[in-house]
């Protein structure tokens, strides 16, 4: 081997051992964020509970969710929500998003649909028409504004949908039995609230605990499931007409 040949074989060693570190610096890099996230979701837990609806024909479709938290800002999801027009229908009937977040409206129906809201929060200066289009066409709003969003379609005036815009992403819609979960909570003094279209909003104080409550196991496909047991605050609400 020559001189020229034992240099260069020297400089890819050399580079070679800086590729190396630079790659151990990533690798801790990105360990130490894996260590943080799972210390926050470690410490975080759940709240549940069931929603009573006096006065209404079920208790489904009721939002419940934290409100704003001072101090605190939340980026919106980089992933768009969905409000589809299916079977003649908006779908889901209520969606709940994060202020800021982008929200894709569909159309699976063989029949042109129209997509407009006449307030945001009941400020009419706020109404706008996405227009009409046929099935297969999806388009997109950002929603910065919070409250409630009501939906309709100029075409097919019985149907109807909401969109509800909360300032933090812990929020959760009830099922048919009025039953919720806002998941990843982290521990702290919060306002739970309500929204339903035809009951009066409630508020109700939460205190998520970090280390005390029930204990749930969490959901998991693994057989055997290894997961840590997570912290439970459980919250039960009733909403009025």
């Amino acid at each position: 081997m020559s001189g020229g040949d034992f240099g260069n074989f020297h400089n890819l060693l050399k580079g070679d051992v800086a590729v190396s570190e630079h790659k151990k610096i990533a690798v801790l890099s990105a360990v130490l964020v894996l260590v943080v996230l799972l210390a926050h979701f470690a410490k975080a837990g759940d709240v549940q509970g069931k929603v009573t609806a006096r006065g209404l024909r079920s208790p489904e479709n009721i939002v419940v969710y934290i409100d704003k938290i001072p101090g605190k800002t939340f980026a919106p999801p980089l992933l768009h929500a969905v409000m589809d027009q299916a079977r003649m229908e908006f779908v889901p009937h209520v969606l709940v998003i994060l202020k800021g977040t982008s929200v894709n409206f569909l159309n699976d129906d063989h029949v042109q649909h129209n997509v407009y809201w006449p307030t945001i929060n009941n400020d009419h200066k706020l109404a706008h028409n996405m227009g009409t289009w046929p099935q297969g066409i999806v388009k997109s709003f950002t929603f910065d504004e919070l409250g409630v969003v009501p939906l309709l379609c100029k075409v097919h005036s019985e149907m109807s949908g909401y969109i509800l815009v909360v300032p933090t992403p812990y929020f959760a819609v009830t099922d048919k039995e009025g039953n919720y979960m806002i998941k990843n909570v982290p521990p702290g003094r919060y306002t739970l609230k309500t929204w339903s279209e035809d009951a009066k909003p409630t508020t109700q104080a939460v205190t998520v605990q970090a280390d005390t409550g029930a204990m749930t196991k969490p959901d998991c496909n693994c057989v055997p499931c290894g997961c840590a047991m997570r912290q439970t605050t459980n919250v039960d609400l009733t909403v009025k007409q």
